[in-house]
């Protein structure tokens, strides 16, 4: 296998390159001007450390995958063209309006307890450039009145007028009827064609949303055209890169759905968080390849820190209508949970409160946490790992970057020290301790709201930072076996090289499986079976545009079904792709009604109000070879020498440990390690903190164990109560 994948972070980019039997780990400072410059320069080290020529690698790898924060960055940044938007007429305040409750979407749980005093989001559309058209599709996707062509061009040139470089296009129910969209499409193609220079961007609402709720629609589309520009250029530049380097094939972008496609059959939007996704994907290959069912995936990354599930029960978890930013949008995306909590986590001092906070805002990798020595001022994670003795000055980041702990201890002296009245270890420690307490209150929280015990799985952390933190964010709930997974430092990296080529294609319908009313189950199978073999067909075009051989292509039917009326909503797998029989359906009622009852509690069905099909939803792809992790060739017990020392201070000890220091290659399988004791390799370090023991284990992972009460537990006494 030669395969190369890579994953662009907020901070750092990383790199994984699996040649003839090789893997290898690289990592580079991502480079936001330019995202190419820092994907060659990760690549390019993966390269050396094969001994291979970078243009000779290209030439040979079977693909380059890729998962980027572009549309990410671009969002927050709010870098975008002038979208306008064309709807049906008297729906122009549908996104101005967000459907009142949107004033709170995207906002923390203190800042919704004061919803009244809660703000739009900057528009990304304004009304200046939004018009209506004449036109209308009723529920059953019925025309009802057609497109008046002179009142579009008119519109149209309205919105040129006030300076709109994209269009997006939502007109009401046209998931179930396309046909006015694609009507105006041709106006503006005639208006504005593609050959020519003023050739604008046209998004339709039906292509990137395939499900009723015309608010979260708009706003998919809206979001989609905005990123459009942004990841038009940037994917761009990086595949001519990938060009002059030597490399011919199709790039492959991550999707948020935890698979992936050529660039000619992604949408902006489906890039969102691709990056944390990938990790998560490796975290599912992980736990059937170490008999752990049940993982907590934790991902510390330089400016955040990413929270997923992986259960015994094989539930995957998805959002069918995340929030991006502020807005609620209606694209199906892997769940994850992420918080601003990174190494370039930026930590104050919070007069108010008189209490040290960190996050969510980060330094990035421009200018970087204050020790980088690249003009960061303010305190970072980073800083105060540093300043307690966890990393080492010359040797951070394999090498790349020296690290100036003078530079670190006077960012902490000038915005902790002084206002707070702290010395500067107290300070360091409070800030390791407060960014651990907040990661350790949203992993206990994701995990209980699901209906899960934390004390019931193993923690999996991962990322540049994961494995100096785990045992402190560990001890906070209760969870007392962590495990480190191989190549932890590019963990999400090496998840994108293990991703399927698929597609997710969904309609929205209005069909009753079960009518309680007239007694009867579904009986119109011709209806059903349509929308079934329209979607797989969508999918099936996809991937052979890719390349797929029909025999290679396999498919997926879920459904959405409620209740009557009841807005919960559940995902069903259906068994079978097509319906024949009343036996089937029966089959799909008791399906859910099982399913209902793992989510709510058994008794909670309510049959007698119906059951009722929302969204049909077909999930096509094709399975790619796996990227088998090896087993360790050396086993051991005995720890071999350390490589020297350093003196450590940790939480509940006071002055200075004398902390032996390991490297991670000398360390054989089966080695246990006593804290405290850092073993450090070249882009990361683990930190075994004192109570805690490392155990390394196959492939290159290791385990935490806790030999002794965690130190600092009283510190958490109502997570704790919760726990027990």
């Amino acid at each position: 296998m030669r395969r190369v994948s890579v994953d662009i972070g907020g901070t750092f980019t990383d790199c994984f390159l699996a040649y003839d039997g090789r893997y290898v780990e690289s990592k580079a400072l991502t480079t936001h001007n330019n995202l190419a410059t820092g994907f060659m320069e990760a690549l390019e080290g993966a390269c050396r450390d094969i001994g291979k020529d970078i243009g000779e690698v290209l030439a040979n790898v079977d693909a380059v995958r890729y998962a980027t924060t572009l549309g990410t960055n671009a969002l927050i940044q709010r870098k975008g063209p002038k979208v306008a938007l064309l709807t049906t007429t008297g729906f122009e305040s549908t996104a101005v309006l967000m459907r009142a409750r949107g004033y709170g979407d995207g906002l923390s749980e203190a800042q919704q307890a004061d919803l009244p005093g809660a703000s739009r989001p900057p528009m990304l559309v304004p009304v200046s450039r939004i018009v209506g058209i004449d036109e209308r599709v009723d529920y059953k996707g019925d025309i009802l009145l057609t497109i008046d062509e002179d009142n579009v061009r008119t519109q149209i040139r309205k919105l040129v007028d006030a300076g709109a470089q994209a269009f997006v296009v939502c007109l009401v129910n046209s998931v179930l009827n396309p046909a006015n969209e694609k009507a105006v499409e041709r106006i503006i193609l005639s208006e504005y064609p593609t050959h020519q220079l003023g050739a604008m961007p046209i998004v339709l609402s039906h292509r990137v949303a395939g499900r009723k709720g015309e608010y979260a629609r708009t706003m998919s589309s809206i979001i989609d055209a905005f990123l459009h520009d942004q990841m038009y250029h940037g994917m761009s530049t990086l595949e001519i890169a990938l060009r002059r380097a030597g490399y011919k094939k199709p790039m492959l972008l991550v999707h948020n759905t935890s698979g992936m496609a050529q660039m000619n059959s992604t949408s902006s939007l489906q890039t969102i968080h691709s990056g944390p996704v990938a990790g998560l994907e490796a975290t599912n290959y992980l736990s059937s390849e170490f008999k752990q069912p049940n993982l907590i995936a934790t991902d510390m990354g330089g400016t955040s820190f990413d929270i997923g599930l992986v259960t015994a029960d094989g539930v995957k978890f998805y959002d069918f209508n995340p929030i991006i930013e502020r807005w609620l949008v209606s694209t199906p995306m892997t769940y994850l949970h992420t918080l601003g909590a990174g190494g370039g986590s930026i930590a104050r001092f919070d007069r108010m409160w008189n209490a040290i906070e960190v996050g969510p805002q980060s330094a990035g990798s421009d200018p970087g946490p204050a020790c980088y020595g690249r003009g960061g001022k303010l305190p970072t994670t980073t800083d105060a790992n540093l300043v307690l003795g966890y990393l080492d000055e010359k040797n951070y980041a394999g090498g790349s970057i020296e690290l100036s702990r003078r530079r670190a201890e006077r960012a902490i002296e000038e915005h902790i020290c002084k206002p707070s009245g702290l010395s500067l270890i107290e300070a360091a420690k409070a800030i390791k301790r407060k960014v651990d307490a907040n990661m350790a209150a949203a992993i206990f929280k994701e995990v209980a709201v699901k209906g899960y015990n934390p004390k019931n799985f193993v923690l999996l952390a991962y990322g540049g930072g994961g494995p100096m933190h785990a045992c402190g964010f560990s001890s906070a709930i209760g969870i007392s076996r962590v495990l480190i997974p191989p190549f932890s430092c590019v963990f999400s990296a090496l998840g994108a090289g293990n991703m399927d080529q698929l597609h997710i294609h969904e309609s929205s319908v209005y069909q009753m499986l079960f009518d309680a009313g007239k007694r009867k189950i579904l009986d119109d199978f011709e209806s059903f079976n349509s929308t079934v073999a329209t979607l797989e067909a969508r999918g099936r075009e996809d991937l052979r545009r890719q390349g797929a051989q029909d025999a290679d292509i396999k498919v997926r039917v879920e459904l959405d079904l409620r209740y009557g009326n009841q807005l919960a909503q559940t995902a069903v797998v259906s068994p079978f792709r097509r319906l024949e029989k009343p036996t089937q359906v029966i089959e799909l009622l008791d399906l859910f009604s099982h399913n209902y009852a793992q989510r709510f509690g058994e008794g909670s069905q309510a049959p007698e109000a119906g059951v009722r099909i929302n969204v049909i939803r077909v999930v096509s792809f094709v399975q790619h070879d796996r990227l088998e992790l090896k087993p360790s060739d050396r086993k051991g017990v005995a720890p071999p020498p350390p490589r020297g020392e350093r003196e450590c201070h940790f939480q509940g000890v006071d002055g200075a440990v004398m902390t032996r220091i390991y490297d991670a290659h000398t360390l054989a399988e089966g080695t246990t390690l006593q804290g405290p004791a850092l073993v450090e390799s070249p882009r990361t370090s683990f930190l075994v903190e004192p109570g805690w023991q490392l155990t390394m284990g196959t492939s290159g992972a290791a385990w935490l164990e806790h030999t002794a009460a965690p130190a600092g537990k009283a510190a958490h006494p109502v997570t704790d109560a919760l726990v027990a």
